[in-house]
């Protein structure tokens, strides 16, 4: 299989199984010298973990972080840096079913589709179980940004669940306590209650509901990026798009530059007493594929939970009609999980990105 490793600079390899014994991450590129404690890197697995929350899978991981090589003294060696999460609370039988039938809206017909195998149990690579190696990953990622600059700050937050939409004035105003102070990682806590209860309802119900993020990145000075193919917004959109479950994404105005004009979309430039910087952010801080100094703001689109415990219409591996009600321990929404996902793949391409540019410029 190929695709588990990403990154130039600063790269990342993962391997590992929703139910296998253990997910582990290789980081190569890292400097030497960058302090990195356990704790730090346990505090954004821990925001990841299942069974936090009556709203999230109860599935039981501590998701404990466990350092292999790479760092000695407390700080990088400059060497390859591995990090283990073992597996703790397996439960393979519950996918029994799923031997034989495909679930709707998962990966297991597109995998056995390609490999002519695959692993039945909770999708195996083609699970959210695998990002955990990606969320010890971006803890890194974002103290080697702090190595860089010390004001660079990347935060996601749940923007809606279904139809029901957050009030935030000023994304770049939004704070890490008031998105950790819900389960739900919602800054507006009058939205956010209704997004828990009806999450809540969704569940009941025996199914699954979607919704919106937004990733808002303070303090990347202008011009990290490079043009053409490895664009800015190029590699951190694949970067979210490679997350499970994610259907779209979308910089500054996004999809609502379709219906402006040029002479409302676009961002006039002033000078200011920190530098050039422009009235407004429609761009959501990158052109050209390279940054602008304003703050990035991205949005993406999260489908519902594939796996649910209701009864679908499916196949089976022989083509036979048949129906699959799916078990095991699964979100009824994504979002309040996934909000340190996406921070950390987006602080990935970032930590990429900053030591391209602090190459370029040596």
């Amino acid at each position: 299989m190929a695709g588990n490793t990403f990154g130039q600079f600063f790269r990342i390899t993962t391997a590992g199984e929703s139910h296998g014994p253990a997910n582990i991450v290789v980081i190569d590129g890292l400097p030497a010298g960058i302090p990195i404690t356990i704790a730090e890197i346990q505090h954004d697995l821990d925001r990841r973990r299942p069974g936090q929350s009556k709203i999230t899978s109860h599935r039981h991981e501590s998701d404990e972080a466990a350092i292999l090589s790479g760092l000695f003294d407390g700080k990088t060696t400059g060497t390859p840096l591995a990090i283990l999460i073992r597996n703790a609370d397996q439960r393979p039988g519950d996918y029994e079913e799923m031997k034989l039938k495909y679930r709707p809206g998962h990966a297991d017909f597109t995998y056995e589709a390609k490999y002519g195998f695959r692993d039945y149990r909770g999708g195996g690579r083609a699970s959210a179980r695998e990002t955990v190696t990606r969320v010890a990953a971006g803890a890194v990622a974002k103290k080697v940004l702090t190595s860089l600059n010390a004001d660079i700050q990347v935060l996601a937050y749940v923007k809606q669940i279904g139809t029901i939409s957050a009030d935030i004035a000023d994304p770049a105003a939004i704070t890490p306590e008031q998105i950790e102070a819900t389960i739900v990682r919602c800054p507006d806590s009058i939205a956010a209650k209704k997004m828990i209860d009806l999450i809540e309802q969704v569940h009941k119900e025996r199914d699954s509901i979607g919704g919106l993020a937004e990733i808002i990145v303070r303090g990347i000075p202008a011009g990290w990026g490079e043009p053409v193919f490895d664009k800015l917004n190029a590699e951190l959109a694949k970067a979210i798009m490679s997350i499970p479950a994610v259907t779209g994404v979308e910089f500054g105005v996004g999809f609502a530059a379709v219906s402006a004009r040029g002479s409302e979309n676009n961002d006039p430039f002033i000078s200011t007493a920190a530098g050039i910087q422009t009235t407004t952010n429609h761009h959501g801080g990158i052109q050209g594929g390279i940054s602008t100094g304003m703050p990035i703001l991205i949005r993406c689109a999260v489908k519902p939970t594939s796996s649910i415990p209701r009864e679908q219409q499916t196949v089976t591996s022989a083509g036979e009609s048949a129906t699959i009600t799916v078990k095991g321990r699964h979100d009824p929404c994504l979002l309040p999980r996934f909000i340190p996902v996406a921070e950390a793949m987006v602080a990935i391409v970032l930590a990429d990105h900053g030591l391209r540019q602090r190459q370029a410029r040596i």
